[in-house]
């Protein structure tokens, strides 16, 4: 790890407005986080607790008042591509065939045509797309489109991969094997990662760290370090694997204590 974090959220809390009732919501109170070059940290908690609220603010998409949050050393005031971001929705282009979708990002730098070729074919071997350059989203399976997804991320180079629930949508089966293809991304091209899902086992399988949130306002409530290497995260060894298991069941724990305290308010 580098000495500088990439990202820094110092004091972080935040309000929003119900839009039901019109009274403000406290959804994150004093989050301090830093995360590091290379580092894969994953953020678990009970619905409602502002993982995603958090998420949104460090992707520039949530302006945020209290605290600060910084890439780089530069403060986030909205979207840059500094930041890439995979949503639960595959949020990729009906109209574009695979090629397309991936290299959006650059068309819009107005990078040379021979530069988008060379990048967008090294992100479509890599997230394992080969054959399928031209074919349009409606012609892939749901697992296929989430793979553009992060495909069209990863080609954009962003100093941080932000990731909100990007497996939720897709069956069980296919989740564990695009978790197998991320960590297997992630070793391939370094990338920084934060990561939120609501599944305890995907932030052990997944995370060198894994923060537990609390139940709102969203507080950090410990972290939990992983030091699993990345060559050994394969599905089929982690349930022999005590360091995978001890780490998945004190978070499974922690989290159900923060669904338990909120069902006996």
């Amino acid at each position: 790890m580098s000495v500088e974090a990439k990202l820094i959220i110092k004091d972080l809390t935040h309000y929003y407005p119900d839009e039901y009732t019109g009274e403000s919501v406290h959804a994150l109170e004093n989050i301090n986080l830093q995360v590091y070059e290379n580092e894969f940290v994953a953020i678990v908690g009970p619905s409602g607790c502002g993982k995603t609220t958090l998420l949104n603010i460090v992707a520039g998409l949530l302006p945020y008042r209290q605290g600060i949050a910084t890439v780089d050393g530069i403060d986030i005031s909205g979207p840059g591509p500094d930041r890439g971001v995979v949503f639960q929705e595959h949020a990729i282009l009906p109209w574009r065939t695979v090629s397309k979708n991936i290299g959006h990002g650059l068309e819009l730098q107005r990078l040379p045509k021979t530069e988008i070729s060379r990048r967008v074919h090294e992100y479509i071997d890599l997230v394992g797309l080969t054959g399928f350059e031209d074919r349009y989203p409606h012609e892939l399976s749901g697992g296929m489109k989430q793979r553009v997804a992060v495909a069209r991320t990863l080609c954009a180079d962003p100093v941080i991969m932000l990731m909100d629930e990007p497996f939720a949508a897709v069956d069980a089966q296919t989740r564990i094997t695009l978790q197998d293809e991320l960590n297997r991304i992630v070793m391939a091209t370094r990338k920084t990662v934060l990561f939120i899902t609501h599944s305890v086992e995907e932030a052990a399988f997944l995370g060198d760290r894994c923060i537990v949130f609390s139940r709102r306002p969203g507080q950090i409530k410990t972290e939990i370090k992983i030091q699993i290497p990345r060559e050994e995260r394969v599905w089929k060894d982690m349930s022999s694997n005590p360091i995978f298991t001890d780490a998945r069941d004190e978070i499974l724990r922690l989290v159900r204590q923060e669904v338990t305290s909120d069902d006996e308010q």
